[in-house]
Formats: C-alpha cells, structure tokens, sequence
C-alpha cells in the first residue's frame, strides 16, 4: 500500500474511534426512564437506536475479521440484541468493531454485503457516516450535548454527500432547507431531514 493510502487509511479508522466512542458517551448517559423515549428516527425509540447501532458494529467482526457473508451470518444479529444489559453489549460490540477494522490489512480488502463485494474502507465509512448522525439523533432525544466533532460532520458530509437522496425516508427525511451561513453541522443535520 502507497504512503498516502496508508494516511487514509489510518485517518478513517481515527474517524471510526471516535465515531463510536461519541456515539457511546451518549448511549452511558441514557437513564433507565428513556429508552422507551421516541427518536428523530419516527420508528425508532432510545433502545431500537442504540440496538441498531450496536447490531451494525456485531456485524464487523464476521464480516471485515472472518470474511463471512450475510447470508453466512443469516439472522445472527435479528431483533433485540441488547438484552438486560444495553450499555455493555453497545461496548463489547464498539470494541470488537474497532479492533476488526484495525487489524492489519483489514481496510485493503472487501467485504460482502447485501448489495454486493464493497471495499472495507468503504464499508468503514458508512458506518462512522451513520454513527455521527444517529449520535446526534440519540443527543436529541434524551435531551444530551448535541455538538458533534467538525472532522466526524465533516466524514460524514463527504459520506452522505454521494447518496443522501437514496436514503430510507423512515430514518432520513426529505433535505431541509437552511441558510447559506449555516455551519457544517447544520448543514449536515439538514440534508438528512434534521432540524438542528
């Protein structure tokens, strides 16, 4: 690998780390009355949230570490995989993620996902893209510090950027229009349908 791919490389799981940990400050501050609290996600409550989230990190070892397909795993990760214990669950599947990503070479191959073989880096930066704006989600609704990184806004601007219009509309509305002056976090928020 050139000098410059490693740079890159080493930058995305930078992003990754942080993405995560941001995501997992929110998830220890949710108390006990609001994980049933609804989300900006209009069919997601706290817990389908942060269980979305944790299933989407579970599902990095098999795929990046052990080079197994969706259809190897199959219904591994259905449902509630939180259990009685959500906060703990979100941080063994943070770490394994992270460590699966890291590994060496893991960013140079590709994985297979329901649409197909897609580089791992790539597959990397959709999830620190989806776990920046679902931090914000999970902010808002249990009433945290709404203020994410610029270089995560930023990741995950350039992310978002290519697809934003193909997106689920149950969990990224219509783009919200908002001033030219607004700042990049806003900006992001509103091309995902979020009013900051």
């Amino acid at each position: 690998m050139d000098s410059s791919a490693s740079a890159d490389h080493a930058q995305l799981l930078d992003r990754h780390r942080e993405a995560v940990a941001l995501f997992g400050s929110r998830v220890h501050d949710v108390r006990p009355d609001q994980w049933d609290l609804p989300t900006p996600c209009s069919e997601w409550t706290v817990r389908d949230l942060v269980n979305h989230l944790a299933v989407e990190q579970l599902w990095v070892p098999p795929l990046v570490a052990e080079g197994r397909t969706i259809a190897d795993v199959g219904d591994a990760f259905e449902g509630d995989v939180l259990g009685a214990d959500p906060v703990g669950v979100w941080e063994r599947a943070r770490t394994a993620a992270v460590a699966a990503f890291a590994a060496p070479g893991a960013l140079d191959g590709t994985v297979h996902l329901s649409y197909g073989e897609t580089p791992a880096a790539a597959y990397c930066s959709q999830m620190v893209a989806d776990a920046v704006v679902h931090t914000w989600d999970l902010s808002r609704a249990i009433g945290a510090d709404e203020w994410l990184p610029r270089a995560l806004v930023d990741a995950a601007a350039r992310e978002f950027g290519g697809y934003a219009d193909q997106l689920p509309p149950s969990l990224f509305h219509a783009p919200v229009k908002v001033p030219d002056s607004a700042d990049a976090q806003t900006r992001l928020l509103a091309m995902l349908g979020r009013a900051a």
